[in-house]
């Protein structure tokens, strides 16, 4: 089986750890022949040649100058000019880098290639010269082989034998993969960043209270009135806005005095009605579903997408949309000067009017927490530190990377506060922190912060 994994070499110089897993599954196929396929400047081939000692593994870097700046459907262009070049039968992707988060590579390499895709691979079941398996974030899928897959984090790379060899490594340009430069690269790039600056949105200012007290902070918050999204300005608007679904009709109604709605679809069904209908925005939600099929539509109808934004803004013209960039840390203004202007926009998730979420530092004492959701008839959920742990399943997952959540009351019983799991629930009414560390950043997003362990809580 020919397998080509797309790497990337994130910004703090290791490899993307959702590209590891995607190399980890490609070298438990028997019998894999891997080419690494990876784009970015030359330093980049010393990483892949370290990759090259775990196996059947040669690697092909594509650096040029021309490459420099692009976004997910000009990296997709010129990863598409390279597979088209590299005899396989299978591509494997990591669901997301943790720089960019956007998700969207992966199927828009699969349309470019015209070939089906399978994201969010939780495992593969059964593959076989024609066909694969797998088990996905939605249940179980099937595809026919040459096919694109992105996976989840789902297992460890294993590390080179003592005695294993260094691979080839090719680095090629442009002109060696036959790619138009016009496609490539920031001039190819249809979406481009305005502004970025450091991200301190959900920060509130915390009252400390007893661990007694813990009933009378919900009370007040439920009896608090919220507004889960508020528009940034109050400018000029869009006559009308397409949304697809209406998951994200509020967003939506930010920045457009009327929306119409597009039911969900086959990726080919939506790309005949937005191409017909030429309208200047189309929002898309940010859940599974959505983040496979807008990049879908993107690349067929070669217009930017800008990833998961939780804030939309315009002059009338431009779609301004703000989004979380390396791993939550840094939110960036983006513009698109293709039509039509999309994005998937952050849609919260109903939960109820109260949550309480776990963090890793109780996974031996979840018991405590779920009598504190018990107690308040509240749904359980987590962090991605708890997930990752094994202590509750990624449904449960709260953050960047798994659910957006915007309840009246949001009780978080061991948690860091890590900006990743900050943006997933940063537009909760009221925050309860419990942490037994005082300096503990959760501190600083939350209403009311108790200085305790989850065991201590005690209710009137």
């Amino acid at each position: 089986m020919k397998i080509i994994v797309c790497v990337k070499q994130v910004a703090s110089g290791e490899l993307n750890p959702f590209d590891a897993c995607a190399l980890e599954c490609a070298l438990r196929i028997p019998d894999s022949e891997i080419t690494l396929l990876s784009m970015g400047r030359t330093n980049v081939k010393e990483m892949l040649a370290g990759l090259t000692r775990l196996g059947n593994v040669k690697g092909v870097l594509l650096s040029d100058f021309a490459f420099a700046g692009a976004d997910t459907l000009a990296t997709g262009y010129a990863l598409m000019k390279a597979a088209s070049m590299i005899p396989h039968d299978l591509i494997i992707c990591g669901r997301q880098t943790v720089d960019g988060d956007t998700a969207q590579t992966g199927s828009i390499l699969a349309r470019m290639l015209s070939v089906p895709v399978i994201t969010n691979v939780m495992s593969i079941d059964k593959i076989t010269d024609t066909s694969i398996s797998c088990t996905t974030r939605l249940g179980k899928e099937k595809a026919g082989l040459p096919a694109v897959i992105t996976v989840e984090r789902i297992n460890e790379l294993r590390f080179p034998s003592i005695r294993s060899k260094v691979g080839t490594v090719e680095v090629k340009n442009a002109a060696d993969i036959g790619a138009d430069v016009s496609k490539c690269g920031l001039k190819g790039s249809p979406t481009v960043v305005v502004k970025s600056f450091e991200n301190k949105s959900g920060k509130r200012h915390c009252k400390f209270i007893k661990p007694s007290e813990l009933q009378a902070a919900v009370e007040k918050g439920l009896a608090k009135r919220h507004e889960a999204i508020t528009a940034i300005s109050d400018g000029k608007k869009f006559k009308n806005v397409w949304i697809v679904t209406e998951a994200p009709r509020e967003m939506a109604l930010t920045v457009a005095e009327s929306v119409t709605v597009l039911q969900k679809k086959s990726a080919d069904e939506l790309i005949k009605e937005i191409s017909d209908g030429k309208p200047d925005v189309v929002l898309w939600p940010s859940d599974i579903w959505g983040r496979r099929t807008a990049p879908l539509v993107s690349a067929a109808l070669s217009t930017g997408l800008c990833a998961d934004c939780t804030a939309l803004e315009t002059d009338g013209n431009d779609l301004f949309m703000y989004r979380p960039a390396f791993s939550g840390n840094v939110i960036a203004k983006i513009r698109c000067k293709t039509r039509p202007q999309m994005a998937t926009v952050r849609t919260t998730q109903s939960g109820g009017d109260i949550i309480v979420a776990a963090g890793k530092g109780i996974k031996d004492d979840l018991s405590y927490a779920r009598l504190i959701a018990d107690k308040f008839g509240a749904e359980l959920a987590a962090s991605r530190g708890l997930v990752d742990a094994g202590g509750a399943p990624y449904e449960q997952q709260i953050g960047l990377t798994g659910r957006t959540v915007a309840p009246k009351v949001y009780i978080a019983c061991g948690i860091s506060g890590a900006v990743h799991h900050i943006v997933g629930m940063e537009q909760s009414g009221t925050v309860i922190a419990i942490n037994p560390d005082k300096d503990a950043p959760i501190f600083e997003y939350a209403d009311f912060g108790i200085v305790a362990k989850v065991e201590d809580i005690s209710f009137n």
